[in-house]
């Protein structure tokens, strides 16, 4: 795969706006960080961009939407933009964490094992794990509600993690919104473009990506309905 840059643009004008408008007023590294996981949680929506994973972070910004390997590429490049080390982290995750959102026909199609990231920032001398920017508040509210309903542990953009999942800034705790579901390790990274280079990375052929571009519309639909029912 040719990759043309970093996708983490954290030099970009949307990128530095950004930044300069949530951080101005913090002085700490927790405060910064804080800041900005909450942007990428609420502000940038869970959902489905047609360009899958291939977003560069002011693209991510200026959709204001994306999955977890989007987010976690605007996160990334936000840290990096406010000077907080910070780097991203690939694994494997189980596919049946979008049970309930994508049709169950399109789930036995899809690859069992799709690749999934996370972004680790080193706070106080420690690198620590966070992923619970992935689903937005709305969101992770709903998703847990039906999770809760059916019984399931694992699905709508949401696994429990040693019995538990959280949405909130808990970088001291680490608890998770996807953690749980993740199957398989990948490692460490500067930049998402680094891995999507590499023979780990789980690309989506022809046909997939074709019939994944004609569902995206009910994909974002689902997620919008777990947002607002009660």
């Amino acid at each position: 795969m040719k990759m043309t840059g970093a996708l983490s643009d954290f030099e970009h004008p949307y990128i530095q706006e950004t930044v300069a408008r949530l951080t101005r007023e913090e002085t700490t590294v927790r405060g910064k960080l804080e800041r900005l996981f909450t942007y990428v949680r609420d502000d940038i929506k869970f959902g489905f961009p047609r360009k899958w994973d291939m977003m560069k972070a002011s693209q991510v910004i200026e959709l204001g939407m994306g999955q977890c390997n989007n987010k976690s590429t605007l996160f990334l490049a936000l840290c990096k933009a406010v000077g907080i080390p910070a780097r991203v982290h690939y694994g494997l995750i189980k596919a049946e964490i979008m049970r309930g959102i994508f049709p169950g026909i399109a789930l036995t199609f899809m690859p069992r094992q799709g690749s999934h990231s996370w972004i680790e920032v080193e706070v106080e001398g420690k690198w620590r794990r966070i992923d619970s920017y992935i689903t937005d508040k709305e969101l992770f509210e709903g998703a847990k509600r039906e999770l809760m309903n059916k019984g399931w542990e694992i699905g709508y953009a949401v696994a429990f993690w040693k019995g538990s999942c959280s949405c909130e800034f808990n970088i001291d705790r680490e608890e998770f919104v996807q953690m749980g579901a993740v199957v398989g390790e990948h490692g460490i990274w500067d930049d998402p473009s680094e891995f999507y280079a590499t023979e780990n990375y789980v690309k989506l052929n022809a046909f997939l990506m074709f019939t994944y571009k004609l569902m995206v519309g009910g994909l974002n639909k689902k997620t919008e309905q777990l947002r607002t029912q009660k």
